[in-house]
């Protein structure tokens, strides 16, 4: 892979030359180091990547002269993260991670023990930093989708409204918590194909109520232990997603 990437939404599917903004031409020349004639890989989040040659290396405007258009295929799951928030810079990291991993999207969502409570302006401009994480996450692992990141919403709601999964998990650590891969081969023996589109929750630190557990089952979230453990929230979330992936790959 080449080591330099850019983000760029072109105004035209077959552009011959892609002008950077100032943030992502800053970050490719002056950051990065990139000279004229290097291998840039342009990409629009959504599978659309352009092989391309550094052709002016303005800090605040560099053009990349397109080689090559092409299109990633993605993956054949879908998954979503339903985070709850946790304290500090924790949230941050597991976009990171979420996208690293592959996750499609990622729901913000602020339950009954999570102690960071955003609304207004200041919920805009902590889904515009975890948007800025997840996009250098993609630059640095080479995935060519970005996740879509919801609004932060009520955990509650979020469960209530939550439709159209082959899956529902919730990390538990309540006994009775079933295993990933008997939920997955159970699906498997029903259904005969692997699921395609799975919902994971993960709580904030404590863990969801019992009132949550609760409704969550009631909307059809499995329980699923992540071992005898108790883990960190960003910790959960990213044990939740490898294995989950890990399973679908090679189920």
């Amino acid at each position: 892979m080449p080591d330099f990437r850019a983000f760029c939404m072109p105004p035209t599917a077959e552009p011959a030359e892609l002008t950077l903004s100032a943030d992502e031409s800053h970050h490719l020349v002056a950051v990065n180091r990139a000279r004229p004639g290097d291998t840039v890989v342009a990409f629009d989040g959504r599978g659309t990547e352009w092989i391309c040659e550094l052709a002016s290396d303005r800090k605040n405007a560099a053009v990349l002269k397109v080689r090559l258009r092409q299109k990633a295929r993605p993956l054949p799951y879908e998954i979503t993260l339903g985070q709850a928030l946790p304290k500090g810079p924790a949230m941050d990291a597991i976009v990171r991670k979420a996208t690293e991993l592959g996750a499609a999207h990622i729901a913000p969502l602020e339950s009954e023990r999570t102690q960071v409570h955003l609304d207004g302006e200041r919920s805009d401009k902590k889904t515009g930093k975890w948007q800025t994480a997840a996009l250098e996450a993609a630059k640095q692992c080479g995935n060519p989708f970005l996740p879509v990141i919801a609004p932060v919403q009520p955990a509650a709601a979020f469960m209530e409204s939550a439709r159209g999964y082959d899956l529902k998990l919730i990390a538990s650590l309540q006994p009775g918590a079933k295993s990933l891969r008997s939920v997955l081969a159970a699906f498997h023996a029903t259904s005969g194909r692997p699921p395609k589109k799975v919902l994971w929750l993960v709580g904030p630190e404590g863990d969801f109520t019992p009132a949550e557990l609760s409704l969550a089952q009631t909307c059809g979230f499995e329980p699923i232990t992540l071992g005898p453990l108790v883990l960190r929230c960003e910790t959960a979330a990213t044990y939740a997603l490898s294995v989950l992936s890990y399973e679908l790959q090679n189920g």
